[in-house]
């Protein structure tokens, strides 16, 4: 009894030692997701980036609102402040407390009014032309890569296909051709409507080709996981392995692509105002707004200078947010 006892005492007290001199310690494990924010949070050029991207953002939503209140109107001249010849009595533009940043030389249109609706409008063009090169890229992207075979050989010569026509080029030859298809098979109404809509279908078919090849790239690599090969032996149907079991695996490359694909349709939407192609005055957009400045350069630089800077904030800012979240997602892809 006492031996037994006494077994008993020492286990306890061994394992008491053993419990005093390693304490349990819990290690707490992070998705890829968490560490990619802790990344994030560390790089102060990626978090003011993303701050001037949601400010431009919540400008974009705001326009309509305040349009619609009456706060701004970006369609009222104020020709009591031009001179003879359209050009703002004030040296800077015309700015004053009615109008912080000037008027528009020869009309006399508040310059921030146009600005704000510009804003609106240039980035829903360029989201919806993304949106819709994204689909298109990704869904052909990821049929491409899964399926392989001659399915990948034909969009392959598609995608090198509509890469050998020049989009700027393209949208300047189809413009007359666009414009009346448009309007006669979307029913949109004559002038700018078409003109947008006609904008967004052309920058969208002909801007998926990159992010088709680089989900396709991933796809390739994809479909040789355990992942991929236990759906495939259970049955699973050609929809639900690419877009249930392939697709969630793609949302890295998907987004970093999304943030440099609008900064650059916002620029091609300023280049074809430049160019005629496009929306015109008096709807405003951040093109027709800098085109029209370009002629009051030297007369009115403050006129000038202000949309082309929005333009540069806005192109700047959301290639640097894409830059720090590829870093994010892949810190050892550009060591």
């Amino acid at each position: 009894m006492s031996g037994s006892t006494g077994q008993k005492l020492g286990g306890e007290t061994a394992q008491a030692v053993v419990d005093t001199a390693a304490p349990s310690t819990e290690v707490a494990s992070k998705s890829p997701m968490q560490l990619a924010a802790g990344r994030l949070r560390k790089d102060k050029l990626t978090l003011v980036s993303l701050v001037v991207v949601l400010l431009f953002v919540l400008a974009a939503i705001t326009a309509p609102l305040a349009v619609h209140f009456g706060w701004i109107d970006p369609l009222k001249s104020a020709l009591n402040l031009t001179d003879e010849f359209g050009r703002p009595k004030d040296k800077w533009g015309g700015m004053s407390m009615d109008h912080p940043l000037g008027i528009e030389p020869g009309t006399g249109r508040d310059t921030m009014a146009r600005l704000w609706s510009g804003v609106a409008f240039s980035l829903f063009i360029a989201l919806s032309a993304t949106m819709i090169a994204m689909v298109l890229g990704v869904v052909l992207g990821i049929v491409s890569g899964a399926a392989g075979g001659w399915i990948d050989a034909i969009i392959g010569r598609v995608i090198d296909l509509t890469l050998a026509f020049p989009l700027t080029l393209m949208l300047l030859a189809l413009a007359s051709t666009g414009l009346i298809m448009v309007e006669k098979y979307l029913h949109t109404p004559k002038g700018n409507p078409t003109a947008a809509v006609y904008v967004i279908v052309v920058l969208g078919l002909f801007g998926w080709t990159g992010i088709a090849r680089i989900v396709r790239g991933q796809v390739l690599s994809l479909r040789e996981r355990e992942f991929v090969h236990a759906s495939t032996m259970m049955g699973a149907s050609k929809f639900r392995l690419y877009f249930r079991e392939i697709l969630p695996n793609l949302w890295a490359p998907i987004l970093v692509t999304f943030t440099l694909m609008m900064p650059a349709f916002v620029s091609a939407e300023a280049a074809l105002a430049y160019l005629g192609v496009g929306v015109n005055a008096p709807t405003p957009t951040l093109g027709n707004i800098l085109n029209e400045s370009i002629s009051y350069a030297d007369v009115v630089p403050t006129f000038f200078f202000i949309p082309g800077f929005t333009i540069a904030a806005i192109v700047v800012s959301f290639n640097l947010l894409g830059d720090g979240i590829r870093d994010a997602l892949d810190p050892k892809g550009h060591q």
